[in-house]
């Protein structure tokens, strides 16, 4: 198995249980907070599609799909284009509302579709390729996306977390 593979099979996974998380819900669980200081399904899902998109365009050398198909236009949220959800507050997090899980799984299986054309060419030296010396050691290529795919699972678990939760209510 190449490394590309294992990219591809972990961003997979992602997606899988990004679907799970959000799938058939309505707007008011997407948008519901276990308590007030929570995240929703809503926001854990396009906070991780956002750094996804984010990151991966940036080591990509493409625009981000939340832009270049003007995804930011169709969720419309109160926010500068280039935010992705880091460091917000419970205030912003209670601003994303999203009405249907076809907005967030839309959005999320475009930037999916870009990651794995994107990883699914990748040859294994080019993971060796720094791409941010900001850092010390500086980042990798394939340190950059493990750390994607880290952040990303993190947050689909939360979101399926969530969905259970309110499911047992």
């Amino acid at each position: 198995m190449k490394a590309a593979d294992v990219l591809v099979d972990a961003f997979g996974r992602i997606q899988e249980v990004v679907h799970e998380a959000v799938e058939g819900l309505g707007a008011e669980q997407l948008n519901a907070r276990l308590d007030r200081g929570a995240n929703s399904i809503s926001w854990l899902v396009w906070h991780l599609t956002r750094i996804q998109d984010d990151h991966v365009a940036d080591v990509a050398g493409r625009e981000q799909v939340w832009v270049d198909e003007d995804w930011a236009g169709r969720f419309a949220l109160p926010f500068p284009p280039e935010a992705t959800g880091y460091g917000h507050s419970s205030k912003q997090v209670a601003a994303v509302r999203v009405d249907s899980p076809g907005l967030l799984l839309g959005y999320f299986d475009a930037v999916h579709e870009r990651t794995v054309d994107f990883v699914g060419g990748l040859s294994a030296q080019a993971l060796n390729r720094i791409v941010d010396e900001s850092w010390d050691p500086p980042v990798s290529l394939g340190v950059r996306l493990v750390s994607v795919i880290a952040d990303d699972l993190q947050h689909a678990g939360q979101a399926a977390f969530v969905r259970g939760s309110l499911e047992r209510r």
